[in-house]
């Protein structure tokens, strides 16, 4: 017995090896492992497990653990205390950390510390469900918005010559996706020992997070050439999509005193137009998550267990998102604002069809499509942003840009928890939203024109 456990742990422990080379060769490709992509892209899937194993704790015990109206009661309670603070504390997630060009690798080394002891914290309270879990849970939803706005803006100054940055951040997300659907089986399993144990779990891969987050190359806490990007009405002696910027450290803006109205076109028309439309499918995102989430699991679909519809739906949403991640590098010569609209496009029919048959093939479809859309699209703006923002500028404007996406999620989710659990009426207005929000594109699409070419980053 002991030469077999011994063997089989020999064998164990070359898979375990082989895999990980395999892993790192992988990450490392087209000159990731030398300008430092890939410790990024393994941080960005450390924090991706751990966030998931925190998904699940807080799932199974405001969730699945209670009745369905008292469930909901919950989720409702857990947006009013986390999600309604929140809308107020992301706009002010980007500009903070974009007076921080100095301290990025600190910054995500503590959203990873704070996560880490949250997590340990939770897990002592989890099986009661009382009310001092959510706020834990706000600091951790602050902390992992705060880590994705930095990663936004350091993928940037890692940037390998060979690769685009559009290729670039479709691995890195590529890699958080895989290792969500790793997390899910591990997190399920723990949750088999007890409620507590994904959180223990969570607490283990952020404290190994804070470690790796100050092994990042020195280039990410350099702001060499950085300038803030401003967001301002264009004041008449300015050419349309021009951006002015704040040189940092300096209290006097460069923005003529009629500029006093904050806009988005300052940054450009290409960038506002997917600014949009990918508002509008990050809040089709939200909105499918609670929503569906509380309707199948009251009235199940084709004659499925709420569990299996719930997971079905789950794995198509998941495959969506990979999909539109690996299409992502295909389609990055391609037109982005073309790219935006049709993404656009497709979510709203693909909802409008949900809502008129009404049925299993198509709410799969709904949540795949939504998936790959809003991945798809993402990159699209991140190719607009790196096309027309000038480089000065250009950290400053990911952040700004991802605050603005996970408000929209926020926004949506609470709709999602308002309406009745009517699947018909559910997608009908979810329709209607991102459908006003596609007239609205693509009569901005008509206006600006389909450029040929793209256009060469205008220097601020």
């Amino acid at each position: 017995m002991v030469r077999t456990a011994s063997a089989a742990g020999a064998r164990t422990g070359k898979v375990v090896h082989g895999t990980g080379r395999r892993i790192r060769r992988a990450t490392s490709a087209e000159g990731a492992g030398e300008s430092g992509l890939a410790k990024l892209i393994e941080l960005h899937a450390l924090n991706s497990f751990g966030d998931m194993l925190i998904t699940i704790a807080l799932a199974s015990t405001i969730f699945f653990s209670v009745p369905t109206g008292e469930a909901r009661g919950r989720v409702a309670l857990y947006l009013l205390i986390t999600m309604a603070p929140f809308a107020l504390l992301a706009p002010v997630i980007g500009p903070l950390l974009d007076r921080l060009p100095h301290g990025r690798r600190a910054a995500m080394a503590m959203s990873m510390l704070a996560r880490a002891v949250l997590a340990w914290t939770m897990a002592g309270v989890i099986s009661g469900g009382g009310i001092a879990l959510y706020p834990e849970a706000l600091g951790v939803l602050v902390a992992s918005k705060a880590y994705g706005v930095v990663r936004s803006v350091v993928v940037p100054r890692l940037l390998p010559s060979r690769l685009s940055l559009v290729k670039a951040n479709s691995r890195v997300t590529l890699a958080g996706l895989l290792a969500t659907g790793v997390a899910a089986g591990v997190g399920g399993l723990l949750h088999l020992i007890g409620p507590g144990w994904p959180l223990r779990g969570a607490f283990l891969v952020f404290v190994i997070g804070t470690l790796m987050a100050f092994h990042l190359p020195h280039e990410v806490d350099s702001a060499k050439g950085e300038q803030r990007a401003v967001l301002h009405a264009e004041a008449p002696d300015e050419a349309p999509g021009e951006v002015t910027a704040e040189a940092p450290g300096e209290g006097s803006r460069l923005i003529p005193q009629k500029a006093v109205k904050a806009k988005l076109r300052a940054v450009g028309p290409s960038v506002v137009l997917a600014l949009r439309a990918m508002s509008a499918m990050r809040w089709l995102v939200g909105f499918l998550v609670f929503f569906l989430a509380f309707l199948l699991r009251s009235e199940p679909i084709g004659g499925l267990r709420p569990t299996v519809a719930l997971g079905v739906v789950a794995l198509a949403a998941g495959t969506g998102n990979a999909l539109g991640s690996v299409l992502g590098s295909w389609l990055r010569t391609r037109g982005p604002e073309a790219t935006v609209t049709v993404m656009l496009l497709l979510a709203t029919v693909v909802t409008a069809a949900a809502a008129l048959w009404y049925g299993v093939l198509t709410v799969v479809l709904v949540a795949g499509v939504a998936g790959m859309a809003a991945s798809l699209g993402k990159l699209a703006l991140d190719a607009l942003i790196q096309r027309d923002v000038p480089e000065a500028v250009r950290t400053s404007a990911f952040a700004r840009s991802e605050t603005l996406m996970q408000l929209s999620w926020v926004a949506g989710g609470g709709v999602g928890i308002l309406l009745p659990l009517d699947g018909v009426l559910g997608l009908s207005v979810a329709a209607g939203v991102v459908g006003v929000m596609l007239l609205w594109t693509a009569h901005s699409l008509l206006r600006l024109g389909l450029r040929r070419h793209p256009a060469a980053p205008r220097v601020a």
